[in-house]
């Protein structure tokens, strides 16, 4: 069974690691405080999940996921990931990151920089732009009419393939933005952040983004 080591035990990725248990996933998951402060939510998971180091994680992870404040990107382990599916939930908030002016002028994408940090992981974007609480209570059964549509973005046709699968499995439908260097289009304040919209929504909101806020 296919292990996801979650890098972030907040709100994005406390759901993620719901979501995933209730899918037949096993999941390794750290936080920033230490293993022993997740005992309540790995008790919650129950036996399919365990709490761990995020070097620890990233060694179980068949795939992994980073949930963390893109300030914190550079401490991602880069050599256990080496080879890896990793899913970027990362956000830019520059009133709690600092500005990075590469992202501020438009040469740049959140998860573009966290693929140079793991440059022999496969890296894709992914729920980044639903609300923690969506990821378990707007899900729906394929072929449901007006389902919720997520994006994804990767440089690696595998990783974008498994985020697809992913997300249908969690209840969304996918709409595939391309390479990472068109990513931005679900970033921060443009049209389909936080949208609760369907597959044409969706692609109609990435397709009217502007570059820059």
């Amino acid at each position: 069974m296919t292990t996801l080591g979650i890098i972030g035990a907040g709100h994005i990725g406390s759901q993620i690691a719901r979501k995933a248990i209730e899918n037949g996933y096993d999941v390794v998951i750290s936080n920033s405080r230490g293993p022993e402060t997740l005992a309540e939510l790995v008790a919650e998971l129950g036996p399919r999940a365990r709490a761990a180091t995020a070097v620890e994680a990233a060694e179980a992870a068949d795939v992994a996921v980073v949930t963390i404040p893109f300030k914190a990107y550079t401490e991602i382990p880069v050599e256990p990931l080496a080879g890896k599916i990793v899913i970027d939930t990362n956000n830019y908030y520059f009133e709690r990151d600092g500005h990075y002016d590469d992202i501020d002028n438009g040469t740049a994408t959140v998860t573009g920089k966290l693929q140079e940090h793991l440059p022999t992981s496969k890296v894709a974007k992914g729920f980044n732009h639903i609300q923690s609480n969506d990821i378990t209570g707007d899900s729906s059964p394929a072929g449901t009419p007006n389902r919720r549509a997520l994006a994804t973005a990767s440089d690696h046709e595998d990783a974008a393939a498994f985020v697809t699968k992913l997300y249908d499995e969690f209840g969304f439908d996918t709409i595939n933005i391309g390479p990472l260097s068109e990513s931005w289009r679900v970033e921060r304040d443009r049209p389909a952040y936080v949208a609760r919209q369907n597959s044409a929504e969706l692609e109609a909101n990435l397709a009217k983004a502007p570059r820059t806020i």
